[in-house]
């Protein structure tokens, strides 16, 4: 999770940061000269109509969110190791592998709507631990392997969520991981979002309910992702 207690001014700087390096870095330089990030702000205050309501600026770099790219090169080999043991259960060696099979094979005949309730309700059994417990530092974002055998924290509940549900038919368009603000608690957060045909459905690690975008007006998002491409958001 992103969080900012105990730590809390140090986190409100860390998030701030990122936001500001993602946001920046998807907007053409020829802006950047023309309009500060304040400018860019107040300009699309209360006109968002994408997720959460907000405005978002599309880019195709990951060099804002290293976090990201290294889970990306690290679940390749992994979704590979996991599918070795799903589609021959000799192949299973680890936990891992056996909890992923399970929720594979249990979920694949279902329809859209239930994959995604299954798979929300199987990852939200781990119990949350924060980063500094499980890797000795401040954040650190879980492949879907390290987290099964360690568990984690929000964003390592959606990434986890999100490769299963990618091996279960959901494209890679129509899904993001998402950080956010939770402005009822005060704290970071991360969610996954599902994109459907005249909605945005929310899979949280905090309820295994799956609600429309549209009922979390405290979650502000700051930038989301998925395989291709970047987010920055401004509500």
């Amino acid at each position: 999770m992103i969080h900012f207690s105990p730590v809390k001014a140090l986190k409100r700087v860390t998030l701030a940061t990122s936001l500001a390096s993602v946001l920046m870095s998807t907007i053409p330089m020829t802006s950047v000269h023309a309009q500060s990030l304040g400018d860019l702000a107040n300009a699309a205050k209360g006109k968002g109509t994408a997720l959460f309501n907000t405005v978002e600026f599309r880019s195709k770099s990951f060099r804002a969110l290293p976090q990201w790219a290294r889970v990306l090169k690290k679940a390749k080999s992994e979704i590979k190791y996991f599918n070795s043991c799903a589609n021959n259960s000799a192949n299973c060696k680890t936990a891992q592998q056996k909890s992923w099979r399970k929720i594979i094979h249990s979920a694949k005949n279902m329809s859209r709507r239930q994959k995604l309730d299954t798979v929300n309700k199987f990852f939200n059994r781990w119990p949350y631990k924060l980063d500094s417990e499980v890797y000795g530092v401040s954040e650190y974002w879980a492949s879907p392997n390290q987290f099964m055998r360690t568990s984690g924290d929000c964003e390592d509940y959606s990434i986890a969520k999100y490769y299963a549900l990618q091996e279960l038919g959901f494209r890679d368009s129509e899904m993001r991981i998402v950080i956010l603000k939770d402005r009822i608690r005060g704290i970071g957060h991360a969610v996954l979002a599902i994109y459907e045909k005249n909605d945005i459905l929310i899979l949280d690690s905090l309820s295994n309910l799956i609600l429309t975008h549209k009922k979390y007006r405290h979650y502000v998002p700051q930038y989301s992702m998925n395989a291709t491409t970047r987010w920055a958001h401004i509500k």
